[in-house]
C-alpha cells in the first residue's frame, strides 16, 4: 500500500511519522507513554536523592559507631568503679558498762581469709558520738604498739586479732579486736581515756579492757541497675549503627545499579 504524501513536515519528523505508519501497517502497536517518561524522572531524582544522602548516612554510621564506643568506655569505665563501690555494715557490741553502735562503711571485696577492708565508721559509744576511724597500721593513743587493721568479716570470727579504732566526742578511744589468747577465746574492748599517756603498760584507772559481745552485718550492696542501664544503651548503639550501615550498602548498590 502506498504512503501517503507528507506535506509541511520537516525531514525528521517526516522519518518520525513513517516509522509509526510502518509498524501500524505490519500490526504492531507504537506509543509514547506519559508514564514511562514520569517513570524514568523518579528515577533520576532518586538517584540525585540518594547521591546526596550517601554522605550523609556514612557520617552518621560513623557518628554511631562513635557513640557506641563511647559508651562502652562508660559502661567499662562504670562496671570498674563498681568493682571500688562500698558496703554498709550495722555493728554493735556491748558489754559490762558498755553499749556502742552504728555503721561501717567497707571495700566489696573480701581477702582470702574473707575479711572486708573497713573506710568509714560512724556511731555512739555510751552517748559519745564517733568522730572518726584509727587509721589502718597504727594504734589508738595510749595502746602502743598494738596496731589496728580495721578489718571486718562475715566469718564466725568476724574481727582479727588487731582489730579495729575510733574516737570519740569524748576524746576518748576504743579498739575491739579478737582476743584468740584467752582460754575461752572472744572479743576485748580496749579504752583509752586522757591523759592518754603512751604505751599500754602505762594503762590508769581510767582505761580498761573489758569483755564484749560483737555483731556486725551488711545492710546494704552496690546496687547494679546503671551499669544494666548502660549495657542496655550500647547494645541498642551497636543495632542502629549496623542497621545504618547496611541502609548505606543498600543505597550505594542502588547507584551501582542506575549507573
Amino acid at each position: 500500500m502506498p504512503s501517503k504524501k507528507l506535506v509541511g513536515i520537516t525531514p525528521k519528523k517526516r522519518l518520525f511519522v513513517q516509522s509509526m505508519h510502518q509498524n501500524s501497517i505490519k500490526g504492531r502497536s507504537f506509543s509514547i507513554s506519559p508514564l514511562g517518561i514520569c517513570k524514568n524522572k523518579i528515577q533520576k531524582l532518586f538517584t540525585i536523592f540518594a547521591i546526596a544522602l550517601t554522605p550523609f548516612m556514612k557520617n552518621l554510621a560513623l557518628l554511631s559507631a562513635t557513640a557506641l564506643a563511647a559508651t562502652t568506655g562508660l559502661v567499662f569505665g562504670t562496671m570498674q568503679a563498681a568493682s571500688a563501690a562500698t558496703l554498709t555494715w550495722q555493728w554493735n557490741y556491748s558489754g559490762t558498762g558498755i553499749t556502742a553502735n552504728g555503721n561501717f562503711s567497707s571495700n566489696d571485696t573480701p581477702d582470702d581469709l574473707g575479711f572486708y577492708q573497713i573506710t568509714g565508721i560512724t556511731g555512739t559509744r555510751n552517748g559519745e558520738t564517733i568522730t572518726g576511724l584509727q587509721p589502718a597500721g597504727t594504734p589508738i593513743p595510749g595502746n602502743e604498739p598494738f596496731n589496728v587493721d580495721n578489718l571486718i568479716s562475715l566469718n564466725s570470727q568476724q574481727l582479727t586479732g588487731d582489730g579495729f579504732g575510733y574516737s570519740t566526742s569524748g576524746g576518748n578511744y576504743s579498739s575491739p579486736f579478737f582476743a584468740n589468747f584467752l582460754p575461752t577465746p572472744g572479743y576485748l574492748e580496749v579504752f583509752s581515756a586522757p591523759p592518754l599517756t603512751p604505751g599500754f603498760e602505762n594503762f590508769g584507772t581510767e582505761d580498761s579492757e573489758l569483755p564484749i559481745s560483737f555483731s556486725a552485718t551488711i545492710v546494704s550492696i552496690p546496687e547494679p541497675t546503671s551499669i544494666l542501664s548502660l549495657l542496655a544503651l550500647g547494645t541498642l548503639s551497636t543495632h542502629l549503627a549496623l542497621k545504618r550501615k547496611k541502609l548505606s550498602k543498600l543505597t550505594d548498590n542502588k547507584l551501582e545499579k542506575v549507573s
